[in-house]
């Protein structure tokens, strides 16, 4: 199943087809971001630290990067209907006997089991839209079926709050199977015309994916756990990483030996390739300034997501602006161009972003975040388009090459965004902790005296001097640790601000060569069929 149709479809299955498009774009993205962007809340009911919390988006991550190794191949030998009807009920069944625990463990093989449906979930969107569309608009079909997870980010801060009020955790888990229903039912209601089967699988494959997928997984682990454990503190991740990198190594060596090889190594280790997979790696580091940067800051000022509404709904309104204004303007011949805007955008939204102080709330950050928002939705579209054309050119094969890495670049880059934001933050904000602490001396009067103010608010219920004055410091360490928060969160916004134009003047700078080089083509042919 799964080719886009030879004739445009009538309207109402158009209707029909970008319906179901939605829906499964919209399952597929909250699945990913309403355990994501509660966290803090799912930890308290889990009775879990931080680090431990982290294993839940670990597991999706991990397998949703893997997985997709096998989902090509087993669409164009048995239908991608078929995986998707595995992975939901999967995630079904799981997501059930979890309800009836309330322990981390059950959580995280339900996170695990939400990343496996959510590989087909993306597919199915992707070709449900096509199937939408005329044959000559299945650009815009591909845009929007990519675009449409993207409305979950801001979607699921919108209704999280009162899914959590129902039955805290529960909520979510509810919601989600709920979703994953529909979906089931949905693509076996409205079916896209099937395509003829072809044998993909072959025995040795499985050693592929024994090697492939556990040396991505430990990599998801890595850099999930790193800035909790610390990455020079605890040995096992030292360890982890070398595996990864021995497990990783050994299934590219044991697919350059193959005929028939799952991953195009030499293909996609081309120059072409190579830039791309930076680009995405890239670009998802930078976006990570809303997940990590804008909200993480946000919280950490003590704002929670039922203040953030309004900041959500800018947020979704810009994305629903993008992803259509991107479908309707993207040029497959200039895929560059939306990533270009995109860059600029969110360089000039981190700069702006990096002027925020211990007063700044959801409202002074209405503009960048749009912005942001807006520039995320133009990226995805064109990335997927310029590696999926790549692959095309080549043959059928190579698809299953390109949705590896594509979807593999974008969990690991988001993962390594987090990472890497993450312990710059934390390295930063120590780093000015101890900068404002050796300027806090009770010898200076200005000190002395917001000590002894802050002691004051202490004066109706403490009646010993000592005391008071205790609590005073202690106030006036958190104070300390806020502001050195603040400093910290504006440092991270400039890198991101100085990383998106590197990656803009990169990007220029290969757009430019590659205009050279076809006008230089351009030019030769005249001279060429004069000549001859």
């Amino acid at each position: 199943m799964g080719g886009p149709q030879p004739q445009s479809p009538s309207v109402g299955r158009s209707l029909a087809f970008a319906g179901v498009s939605l829906l499964l774009g919209l399952t597929q993205g909250l699945g990913f971001n309403l355990i994501n962007n509660n966290l803090p809340w799912i930890q308290g009911s889990l009775g879990a630290y931080s680090n431990e919390a982290a294993w839940l988006s670990t597991a999706y991550t991990a397998t949703n990067a893997t997985i997709g190794l096998l989902a090509i191949k087993f669409r164009f030998q048995f239908g991608l209907r078929l995986f998707g009807d595995l992975g939901l009920g999967l995630f079904i069944l799981v997501g059930l006997a979890h309800l009836f625990t309330n322990d981390l463990r059950s959580a995280i093989a339900v996170r695990a089991a939400s990343g496996v449906a959510s590989t087909a979930l993306s597919t199915l969107a992707m070709l449900y839209m096509i199937n939408a569309v005329a044959p000559e608009r299945r650009t815009m079909g591909i845009a929007l079926g990519v675009g449409w997870s993207q409305l979950a980010a801001p979607l699921s801060r919108l209704i999280s709050s009162d899914l959590l009020q129902l039955s805290q955790w529960h909520g979510l888990y509810l919601f989600e199977i709920g979703l994953a229903l529909l979906c089931l039912a949905a693509v076996n209601l409205v079916r896209v015309p099937p395509v003829p089967r072809v044998k993909m699988f072959q025995a040795w494959d499985a050693l592929t994916f024994i090697l492939f997928a556990p040396g991505i997984a430990l990599l998801c682990a890595v850099l999930s756990q790193g800035r909790f454990v610390w990455w020079f503190n605890a040995p096992w991740i030292g360890w982890s990483l070398a595996l990864a990198i021995v497990l990783l190594a050994a299934a590219i060596v044991w697919e350059l030996h193959r005929s028939r090889p799952m991953l195009h190594v030499r293909w996609l280790s081309s120059a072409d390739m190579v830039r791309l997979v930076v680009i995405i790696l890239l670009f998802r580091i930078v976006l990570s300034e809303q997940g990590v940067g804008a909200f993480g800051f946000l919280q950490a000022m003590g704002v929670n997501n039922d203040q953030m509404r309004g900041l959500s709904w800018v947020m979704f309104w810009a994305t629903l602006a993008g992803v259509i204004g991107v479908a309707v303007t993207i040029n497959p011949d200039r895929v560059s161009t939306p990533a270009l805007i995109a860059l600029l955008l969110i360089a000039g939204a981190a700069f702006y972003d990096s002027h925020v102080t211990s007063l700044t709330r959801p409202e002074q950050m209405y503009l960048s975040q749009g912005l942001i928002a807006f520039a995320s939705a133009l990226f995805l579209p064109a990335a997927m388009l310029a590696g999926f054309s790549r692959a095309m050119r080549q043959g059928q094969e190579f698809i299953i090459s390109f949705a590896v890495i594509f979807g593999a670049g974008q969990s690991l880059g988001a993962l390594a965004g987090s990472a890497f934001l993450g312990t710059l933050m934390m390295v930063r904000q120590t780093a000015h902790a101890k900068a404002i602490a050796e300027h806090l001396v009770m010898s200076n009067p200005q000190v002395a005296a917001r000590v002894s103010q802050y002691a004051g608010t202490y004066h109706a219920v403490l009646t010993d001097p000592a005391l008071r004055q205790a609590e005073g410091l202690a106030l006036l360490n958190q104070v300390v640790t806020r502001e050195s928060t603040v400093l910290a969160y504006a440092d991270v916004f400039r890198v991101i601000a100085a990383l998106s134009l590197l990656v803009f003047f990169y990007l220029l700078a290969l757009r430019i060569r590659e205009d050279m080089r076809l006008r230089r083509a351009a030019a030769l042919q005249p001279a060429e069929a004069a000549s001859s």
